[in-house]
């Protein structure tokens, strides 16, 4: 659907870097924007979800975006596409997520006078390590942000982070949970997993080197023969086309030596969370990993990487695990003393986690923070 008339109502754009990304993490804001009387519109490359964002009520215009390159000319066409799609459709408002919109779509809303609020939800491969391409992301952030009204983190250190280095300024960088989660959708299991089952582990996250993807196989390597029984799955998107992108037959090799199970992908993570006894992550770095968020709200306990957004989740020793990023040995460990818990001692870290979620990571408290940046 894209606009064919001009809505008595004023417009709001959310901008990503797929359709996919608004419908699955932005479902809360389209309609709270809606109700407070927005007409929203979703501008992101075209996917499977364009139907989904229809039917949340939010208008569809299609852009473009090579996610993963960084040609020059490439990203000029980029902020070419934008200045000519807002100045079409003069929105009051611009919602950034995900690099490229947040940075060549921001600019573009700089110079029409479009109202700019942008969330970084992670820093990526750019900020992990010095070089030309951080150089680049560091002075292009720093360029795209210094209109905006407000600047949403996921995570304090990413805001002290920016703030520290000048991207942006102290009173327009504000903390908010995450995407939040929906504690009605994701809530504690009615049933008990029975124990009879042998325990999971569920690795939950795109095929990505830079998620742990790669230590979490080689833990598990290291652990089968004292707990040959133990199962290690893994779920999430494969086919990136992202550097770090873990090759399927490298996942196939795994399975094949019986280290992992592959479970593939899926629109409702819930029933494999119910089946499984601990969620894990062992990211080199997060903004809030929803992953860790959903298996927290519904009562499991977590390893993951003592590192920025998922520390934020996991509290060591009292609703799961950390462990060291980029450490097969340390998540081994993890793993392990994961196991030696009892099921009574893993239940009450899972109903932990579940009240630390209730208490800090509302999406309501994420929609409310919009909101009031919108006017």
């Amino acid at each position: 659907m894209t606009l064919t008339h001009r809505p008595a109502s004023p417009i709001a754009v959310i901008a990503a870097n797929s359709a996919w990304n608004i419908a699955n993490f932005r479902a809360p804001l389209i309609t709270a924007l809606r109700n407070d009387g927005w007409h929203v519109v979703a501008l992101a490359p075209g996917d499977g979800s364009i139907a989904a964002l229809e039917t949340l009520g939010a208008e569809f215009v299609p852009i473009g975006i090579e996610s993963s390159g960084t040609s020059p000319v490439g990203d000029a066409r980029l902020l070419a596409s934008y200045l000519r799609v807002l100045r079409r459709l003069r929105p009051k408002l611009f919602l950034g997520f995900t690099i490229k919109p947040n940075v060549y779509g921001s600019i573009a809303a700089h110079l029409l006078g479009i109202r700019v609020v942008n969330n970084i939800s992670g820093l990526g491969t750019a900020f992990m390590k010095p070089g030309p391409l951080n150089w680049l992301v560091t002075r292009l952030y720093k360029l795209s942000l210094r209109g905006s009204v407000r600047v949403f983190f996921q995570n304090p250190h990413d805001r002290d982070l920016f703030v520290s280095g000048g991207l942006v300024q102290a009173d327009q960088a504000t903390v908010i949970p995450g995407s939040g989660i929906d504690l009605e959708r994701f809530k504690p299991p009615s049933r008990a997993r029975q124990q009879n089952l042998p325990f999971r582990f569920l690795f939950i996250g795109r095929l990505l080197r830079d998620k742990g993807l790669v230590e979490y196989a080689e833990a598990a390597r290291l652990l089968r023969p004292s707990w040959p029984n133990v199962e290690f799955a893994v779920l999430g998107f494969a086919g990136s086309d992202n550097p770090s992108a873990v090759p399927m037959s490298e996942v196939r090799r795994w399975e094949g030596e019986n280290l992992v199970s592959y479970l593939g992908e899926t629109d409702d993570v819930r029933p494999l969370i119910t089946d499984s006894d601990c969620i894990v992550l062992p990211s080199y770095r997060e903004g809030l990993p929803r992953s860790l968020l959903e298996a927290a709200a519904m009562a499991r306990p977590m390893i993951a990487t003592d590192v920025p957004g998922c520390r934020d989740v996991v509290v060591n020793g009292e609703n799961g695990f950390l462990c060291e990023p980029r450490s097969a040995s340390s998540l081994a460990s993890a793993m392990e003393a994961m196991l030696r818990l009892g099921p009574d001692e893993r239940q009450a870290w899972g109903l932990k986690a579940r009240t630390m979620v209730e208490s800090k990571f509302d999406q309501q408290l994420v929609v409310d923070a919009y909101l009031q940046a919108a006017n």
